[in-house]
C-alpha cells in the first residue's frame, strides 16, 4: 500500500519583512538586542568609554622628531622629496620669470589675444580688463606670483585627477578603492596636513603646491569618473561592434562623450586651487594670498578685498578660456590653415607688444596708475555693521538671526547628538548606511564613527557633526532650488555664473570678517561661511546634471501634458540622480573642508583643535582632529551615497 506524504508546509514571512530595507532593520535590531546589553554592562557611561581610546601623542611626537632630525641627511628626503621639491621650484620660477619678462603689457596682450582666439572678442576684452584691473589695484607683482604658482598647481592637479578618474571610471574595483582616498584628500582640512607638509618640504613654494594639489585634484577625478561611467551605452556598443579595442573605445567614444564632465572638473579644479591661495600663503606661497592674510591680520577688510579681487578675476578668466577651448570653438569656426594663421598672427602681435614694452622700459606696472579701494570698502563695512547688526525694524538684525539659528537649530542638534549613548549613535549610522547600501557600506560607516571614539575626540566630533548637518541642509535646500532654476533658464544660468565664480574663488578669509561683523562670533557664522563656500559646487553640479537629461524624455512628458513641476519631479530629478548624489557628496566634503575656518570664528570643536595644532606645532592635536574630520566625511559619504549594486536594483 502506497504511503501518502503530506506536502511540506512553507513558512511565510510577515509582510513587512518581505521588503529589503525592513528585513535589514529587523536583523540589525536583533543584533542590537544581543550586543547592546553586553556593551552597557561593560561600559555603562553614555559617552565613549575611556578604556576604548588610544593616545597617539607619543608616537606622533616621535615621528615629528625623526623627520626633523633626518630631513637634511636621509636618502628619502635628499633623493626623493628633494627632487620633487626642486622640480616644483624650478617650474614655478620658470613660469614667473616668463611672466616678468613679458611685462604687464605683454601678459595682458597674451591673455586678451588667447581669449579672443578661443572664444571671441567679448572674452578677449574681458581678459584684458581683468588683468588691467589687477594692475589698477596695485597688485600686479603679487598677481604674477600667484598666477605662476597656480599654473603649475592646476596642471599637476589635472594630470593627477585625470589619471585617478580614468582608473575609477573604467574599473569598479578601483572606484571602490579610490573613493575613500578621494574623500580623504578633499575632506582632510588643509590646516591639518600643512604641518606635516612643512615638516617634509619646509616653508615655501613646494609645500604650497603640494597642499593645493591634494585639495584641487579630487573634483577632477570624481567628475572624470562620473563622465566615463555615464557615457551612452548604445554608442559604446556600436563602437565595440566595429571591432574597436579598449584603448580606441576610450579615446574615440568614452572621453568625447564625457567632455562636459571633464570641463566641469577642470573648472572645479581651477576654482579650488585658487581658493587655496590664502591658506597656502600661511606656509610661504607668497603672492595675493599673502597680501590677504596680512591685511586680515590687521583687520583691514579693504586691503584684503583689493588682494581678493584679482584672485576672483584670475579664476574667471582661466575658467572662461579653458571652458571655451574645450568646446572646440577656436578661431571663429575656421579650420586648417586659416586657424593656424590666426594663431600665428595673434602670437606675433603679443610678442610685438611685449617687445615694445620691454624696449620702452615699461615692464613693471606704473605706480601712478593705481586705485585705492581699501578706504571706501572699510567705510562700507562699518556702515553695514552699524545698521544691520541689530535694531532693524520688524525683521531684526543679523545678530538676532544668528542667535535664533543657534538657539533653535544648532544647540538642540548638538545637545541631542551628545546626549545619545555612544552605542546608539553607531546603531543609527549602521541602520542608515545598510538601508541604502550593503553590509560592507554599513561596516565602513560604523568603523569610521568608532575610529573617532578611539581617537578620543567623541564629544567635539559630535559638536562638529551638528554644525556640518545644519550647514549641509541649508546648502542643499538653496543649492537644489537654485540649480533647478538655472537648469530651466539659460538667462538665470548666465546671471548666476559670475556670482558663483565670486563665491567659489573669493578666499574664505576675505568674507570671514564681514560675516563675523554681521553675525558675531560663534557657530552661526561658521555655518554661514561653510554655506557660502559649498553652495557654488552644488548649484553647478545640479544644473549640469539636470541639463544632461535626455531631451526625448522631457518631450515625451510634455506630450503627455505634464506641467513644469511634474517634469522636474517625475523626469528630470529621477534621471539626474547620479549628479544629484554627487552634488550631495560635494556639499558634505566642502562643508567639512571649511570646518577649520569655523574654528577661527568661534565654531570650536574639531576646527579649533586643528588650528591650535598648527599654531603650536602640535602634530598630535592637529592630525588627530584632522583624522576625525576625515572619519566624519567617510561616515557621511556612506550614509548618503548608495552603492552601485543598490543603485542598480533601485533603478
Amino acid at each position: 500500500m502506497a504511503t501518502v506524504t503530506a506536502p511540506a508546509t512553507r513558512v511565510s514571512l510577515p509582510g513587512f519583512l518581505k521588503h529589503r530595507a525592513a528585513a535589514k532593520l529587523a536583523l540589525l535590531a536583533l543584533a542590537a538586542a544581543i550586543l547592546v546589553p553586553l556593551a552597557d554592562a561593560q561600559w555603562a557611561s553614555g559617552s565613549w568609554p575611556a578604556a576604548l581610546t588610544v593616545d597617539l601623542t607619543q608616537p606622533l611626537g616621535k615621528v615629528s622628531d625623526w623627520i626633523i632630525d633626518n630631513r637634511d641627511s636621509h636618502p628619502l628626503f635628499l633623493y626623493g622629496f628633494g627632487y620633487v621639491s626642486n622640480a616644483v621650484v624650478l617650474s614655478v620660477r620658470a613660469v614667473y620669470l616668463v611672466l616678468l619678462a613679458a611685462g604687464w603689457a605683454g601678459v595682458t596682450a597674451v591673455a586678451a589675444l588667447v581669449a579672443w582666439r578661443v572664444a571671441g572678442v567679448r572674452l578677449g576684452l574681458g581678459a584684458a580688463a581683468a588683468f588691467l584691473t589687477c594692475g589698477l589695484l596695485g597688485m600686479w607683482i603679487p598677481t604674477m606670483q600667484t598666477l605662476a604658482l597656480m599654473v603649475v598647481a592646476v596642471l599637476v592637479s589635472v594630470v593627477v585627477g585625470t589619471v585617478l578618474g580614468l582608473a575609477a571610471g573604467l574599473s569598479d574595483r578601483m572606484d571602490r578603492v579610490l573613493r575613500p582616498v578621494l574623500d580623504t584628500m578633499q575632506v582632510l582640512p588643509a590646516f591639518a596636513y600643512l604641518l606635516p607638509v612643512v615638516l617634509v618640504f619646509g616653508i615655501g613654494v613646494p609645500a604650497a603646491v603640494l597642499a593645493t594639489v591634494v585639495y584641487a585634484a579630487p573634483p577632477m577625478a570624481r567628475l572624470t569618473a562620473l563622465g566615463l561611467r555615464g557615457a551612452d551605452k548604445e554608442v559604446l556598443e556600436a563602437v565595440e561592434s566595429l571591432g574597436a579595442t579598449s584603448r580606441q573605445r576610450l579615446l574615440t567614444a568614452r572621453i568625447p562623450l564625457a567632455r562636459k564632465e571633464l570641463l566641469l572638473g577642470l573648472n572645479q579644479t581651477i576654482m579650488m586651487a585658487l581658493s587655496m591661495a590664502v591658506i597656502a600663503s600661511v606656509i610661504g606661497a607668497g603672492g595675493l594670498g599673502d597680501r590677504v592674510y596680512q591685511a586680515l591680520a590687521s583687520v583691514d577688510v579693504g586691503a584684503a578685498l583689493a588682494a581678493g579681487i584679482p584672485i576672483v578675476l584670475l579664476a574667471v578668466v582661466l575658467d572662461r578660456v579653458t571652458g571655451a577651448a574645450g568646446e572646440g570653438d577656436s578661431g571663429g569656426g575656421h579650420t586648417g590653415l586659416s586657424r593656424r594663421a590666426g594663431w600665428a598672427y595673434a602670437l606675433a602681435a603679443a610678442v610685438a607688444v611685449a617687445l615694445v614694452g620691454r624696449f620702452a622700459g615699461r615692464l613693471d606696472w606704473p605706480g601712478s596708475w593705481t586705485l585705492n579701494i581699501a578706504e571706501p570698502v572699510n567705510r562700507a563695512v562699518d556702515w553695514m555693521t552699524d545698521h544691520l547688526y541689530s535694531g532693524v525694524p520688524v525683521i531684526g538684525g543679523t545678530a538676532d538671526w544668528a542667535g535664533h539659528f543657534t538657539t533653535w537649530v544648532l544647540d538642540p542638534l548638538r545637545d541631542g547628538l551628545q546626549a545619545l549613548p555612544w552605542w546608539s549613535v553607531l546603531l543609527i549610522v549602521a541602520a542608515l548606511a545598510w538601508v541604502i547600501g550593503t553590509w560592507r557600506t554599513a561596516l565602513t560607516a560604523v568603523l569610521a564613527m568608532a575610529a573617532i571614539g578611539v581617537l578620543g575626540v567623541w564629544k567635539p566630533s559630535l559638536d562638529t557633526l551638528s554644525q556640518v548637518l545644519a550647514a549641509v541642509a541649508v546648502t542643499l535646500v538653496l543649492g537644489f532650488a537654485t540649480g533647478i532654476a538655472a537648469a530651466r533658464s539659460d538667462r538665470v544660468e548666465r546671471l548666476l555664473r559670475p556670482v558663483l565664480d565670486v563665491f567659489q574663488t573669493m578666499p574664505q578669509f576675505v568674507y570671514l570678517i564681514p560675516v563675523v561683523a554681521l553675525f558675531g562670533v560663534g557657530r552661526a557664522p561658521a555655518v554661514a561661511a561653510a554655506v557660502v563656500y559649498a553652495l557654488p559646487a552644488v548649484v553647478r553640479i545640479t544644473t549640469q546634471g539636470l541639463r544632461q537629461v535626455d531631451p526625448a524624455a522631457l518631450e515625451s512628458a510634455r506630450s503627455l501634458g505634464a506641467s513644469s513641476g511634474q517634469q522636474i519631479r517625475q523626469v528630470q530629478l529621477p534621471l539626474a540622480r547620479p549628479a544629484l548624489l554627487l552634488a550631495l557628496n560635494q556639499g558634505v566634503v566642502l562643508v567639512l573642508a571649511v570646518v577649520i575656518i569655523g574654528g577661527l570664528v568661534g565654531g570650536g570643536a574639531l576646527g579649533y583643535d586643528v588650528v591650535f595644532g598648527l599654531a603650536q606645532g602640535d602634530l598630535a592635536t592637529g592630525l588627530v582632529a584632522g583624522a576625525a574630520i576625515v572619519c566624519l566625511g567617510l561616515m557621511l559619504d556612506r550614509v548618503t551615497q548608495p552603492t552601485e549594486r543598490r543603485a542598480k536594483k533601485g533603478a
